[in-house]
């Protein structure tokens, strides 16, 4: 609730007020679960958007829906009003300007990004790689990157897995070896976060995180509620979701140092998956992250059970504190309680270990930090009832909220606009084109040489019958030759012996006439 351009969470003793040049200084609110966190996320969230203060909610289980509906009061709420000294008829009961978002485009509008502003590093996370096979994935960003090739969606990745494979030798003495082995690890990891639903998160329209710091008409900052009901189940895709949007919001954002008020308030729950199995490289930039990105005029509000789930490095970053009741039934349990006390600037008047556990539904210590920037003394306070709807709402009025939205649209359709998919299976097409080509041509010489040769083959088996021809005619003719000489001599020896024996007798013809 706004009084006086503060956000006022409860009261006890005194009023617990947040100040809006101390909201980007970060918080927590932790507790065990049904002690009312939700309930404090709700009020604070809906007081920043009185204050013109956009809101990032990620709704787990899908109880923050109820904000696009005004609530109703009830004997309860007023009860708690009248305790902390609120009139109920200066309490009005309103919806808020909400926007629903959702990386299945199921309970939102989908909410994408590509897989080069996502990065390596929370990308080879997200697919559980060893450190080997992170080098060869940041081969692949890196080849793509010097080549302008777009890695847009996880097609596109798969596609320039596969090319560094096939170019390993070329590419060894520029980048490094690259294994076919974790090249195939880095597939299957692929196909897994496919079926997990990572073809929905990766590609565009890319989502502009200027469309989650908007006001209204009436000068209300819009709740963006992330809708992650089902992602959740999926612990590994959530909390690195989440990772890639703080770096996003560092990166995008510029400085403006100590503002009025944060530009943007951003409430993650279930704030343990943020650091549950991550390295201590990405530990570092979370806690870097988280350190700095105040100076751009965030506000980040983690939501655990214990204090002790975030790195004391982070933990000591979160000035404004709300703790919800504890339980302790185990010592692990009654040290958590005494570590959670000693995060509190102690109040005389009452023990604040004792206090974490005697602490009803409703009611929380609370300590934000003054306008000097000095956390206050911790006070047990109750917290005040939300003034939208608690619980959540239908599939039809979540559907007519999204299609009212002015955003309505701009997201909705995938688009696949050409990036390293389409550019290297061209090149492949090309590849192959030319290879067909080229085996086309070898093909065609191939063809002439054996004609060639055959040719040769045939000309010199002509030339050879040729030959052969020849000189069995004159083999003939030479037979033929003789055979007539033969014939020829034969005849003339006969007709050389008539004639004689003609002759002889013509002569002794003559002769005998004349004697």
């Amino acid at each position: 609730m706004r009084i006086e351009n503060r956000i006022l969470v409860g009261k006890g003793e005194t009023e617990a007020a947040i100040l809006p040049a101390m909201a980007n200084r970060h918080g927590m609110i932790a507790g065990a679960t049904g002690t009312g966190k939700t309930i404090t996320l709700k009020v604070m969230a809906e007081s920043f958007s009185d204050l013109g203060v956009p809101v990032f909610l990620a709704d787990v289980k899908g109880d923050l829906s109820g904000c696009c509906k005004p609530g109703e009061m009830n004997v309860n709420i007023e009860k708690r009003l009248k305790g902390v000294g609120i009139d109920p008829e200066s309490f009005p009961m309103q919806r808020y300007p909400v926007r629903f978002w959702d990386v299945y485009g199921e309970g939102g509008h989908p909410v994408r990004t590509t897989v080069s502003d996502f990065g390596a590093d929370l990308l080879s996370r997200l697919l559980g790689l060893t450190d080997v096979q992170k080098g060869v994935l940041s081969i692949a960003f890196r080849v793509a990157d010097d080549n302008g090739w777009l890695l847009i969606d996880l097609k596109d990745l798969r596609a320039m897995v596969a090319y560094i494979t096939e170019h390993a030798a070329e590419l060894l003495n520029e980048y490094g070896n690259i294994s076919k082995q974790s090249a195939g690890a880095i597939q299957r990891a692929l196909l897994e976060l496919e079926d997990a639903g990572g073809t929905l998160f990766f590609g565009e329209p890319e989502i502009d995180l200027h469309d989650w710091m908007q006001t209204d008409e009436n000068g209300r900052g819009y709740i963006n509620i992330f809708h992650c009901a089902k992602l959740y189940q999926s612990p590994l895709l959530y909390s690195t979701f989440m990772l890639w949007l703080l770096a996003e919001l560092f990166e995008e954002l510029p400085e403006v140092g100590d503002p009025e008020k944060p530009k943007l308030v951003f409430f993650f729950d279930e704030a343990h998956l943020l650091f549950s199995d991550a390295k201590k490289p990405l530990r570092d930039k979370i806690e870097q992250v988280v350190k700095l990105i105040r100076s751009k005029g965030v506000g980040v509000y983690f939501i655990s059970q214990q204090p002790s789930d975030l790195p004391d490095a982070v933990l000591a970053q979160l000035s404004n504190r709300v703790q919800h009741a504890l339980r302790a039934y185990t010592p692990a349990e009654q040290k958590a309680i005494r570590v959670a006390a000693q995060t509190f600037r102690a109040n005389p008047n009452f023990s604040t270990e004792e206090a974490i556990t005697e602490l009803g539904t409703g009611e929380a210590l609370v300590s934000f930090l003054d306008e000097k920037g000095r956390p206050s003394v911790v006070e047990r306070c109750t917290i005040l009832p939300p003034q939208s709807m608690m619980g959540t709402i239908d599939d039809e009025r979540r559907k007519s909220e999204i299609m009212a939205d002015t955003l309505y649209g701009k997201y909705d359709e995938p688009v696949d606009n050409e990036s390293a998919y389409e550019i290297l299976n061209e090149k492949s097409k090309k590849a192959a084109e030319e290879k067909a080509e080229a085996e086309a041509k070898e093909a065609e010489v191939r063809e002439q040489e054996k004609a060639a040769k055959e040719k040769e083959k045939a000309d010199k088996e002509a030339e050879k019958a040729k030959a052969k021809a020849e000189k069995e005619k004159a083999q003939k003719r030479k037979k033929t030759a003789s055979a007539i000489g033969k014939v020829a001599s034969s005849a003339a020896n006969t007709i050389g012996r008539q004639a004689g024996k003609s002759l002889y007798r013509g002569i002794l013809g003559i002769l005998k006439k004349l004697f």
